[in-house]
């Protein structure tokens, strides 16, 4: 149970900070876990990544390429039995029941990622909401933003992180004009701070940011600055499909197969291992519902 101001805060400014969904005793196998996935990516030996040229999915499959992502955490080919346990343990789940206002039976599993500093050359992503195209018009914006997707997404900090800069309450409004003139190109900002209203979200080690994915937002990557930053999403049963292109896009085939199902079965805890495979039946009702329709992808690169 979270604080109800800051569930408040959340609903009003489309983010919230919250410290400690990390336990002592998972701090530095998380860190670990992370630094071996991160060494698979950057040497071409995990090739689900997210590649430095490309902002958004889909991403390049090319071996000799700068990384600043690593895709699909859970997947059991990285063997990493660590990210799955933190994903349905308790801290982040109450905190994903209160902020969506739903029962743990309608939690569904969704993605599960790393960010992490390039290191060959800076990079940053543009103003962009993710799932609002940069050249909707004010109308479509204000249609797009009346529709509650039933999910939250956050970053982890393991590191201290300083890449994140929101536009609060712009989750729930259109862009202002000079708002527009700064997000609707392909461009990433010169100066994120060149942005009416927005603010630079700094996190210290251990500490969580939960934002609405259409609060306006971009990132900028140092690549002198050590990052590790869990980012995920989890969604809410009762809105069907309708995140079903943001969520898919990614390429989450593998989460259909026996081998993922057993990686849950395998879990000790048996109150964990009965919410993870409730939450993975519900990412499965979800993909079924869009009856294999091309979604597309939410965002231009």
């Amino acid at each position: 149970m979270i604080p109800a101001n800051l569930k408040s805060h959340y609903e009003e400014q489309g983010y919230v900070i919250i410290p400690a969904l990390i336990s002592p005793s998972e701090f530095s196998l998380l860190q670990e876990a992370c630094a071996r996935v991160v060494e698979k990516a950057r040497q071409g030996e995990w090739m689900q990544r997210r590649t430095v040229g490309k902002q958004f999915p889909p991403f390049d499959n090319i071996k000799d390429v700068d990384v600043w992502g690593v895709q699909h955490l859970m997947h059991p080919d990285l063997g990493e039995p660590i990210f799955l346990k933190w994903y349905t343990g308790d801290r982040l789940v109450e905190v994903a029941k209160e902020l969506l206002g739903c029962q743990e039976t309608e939690l569904q599993m969704e993605l599960f990622n790393l960010l992490i500093n390039p290191n060959r050359s800076n990079f940053a992503l543009r103003w962009h909401r993710d799932d609002v195209r940069e050249n909707a018009s004010e109308e479509e914006e204000r249609k797009a933003l009346d529709i509650w997707h039933h999910g939250i997404q956050w970053n982890t900090a393991l590191y201290r992180d300083a890449c994140l800069y929101v536009v609060p309450g712009s989750h729930k409004v259109p862009r202002t004009p000079e708002q527009r003139k700064h997000s609707e190109t392909m461009e990433p900002p010169k100066n994120p701070f060149d942005m009416p209203g927005m603010i630079q979200v700094v996190l210290q080690p251990g500490e969580t940011v939960v934002y609405n994915s259409n609060i306006i937002h971009c990132a900028t990557y140092d690549c002198r600055a050590p990052r590790a930053t869990l980012h995920g999403c989890m969604g809410d049963m009762r809105g069907g499909s309708s995140r079903a292109r943001n969520i898919l896009q990614h390429g989450l085939e593998w989460m259909e197969s026996e081998k993922f199902g057993r990686t849950m079965e395998s879990i000790e805890d048996e109150k964990i291992r009965t919410r993870a495979l409730m939450m993975w039946d519900s990412l499965l009702k979800m993909k079924q519902g869009v009856n294999g329709v091309d979604i597309g992808f939410s965002l231009s690169n």
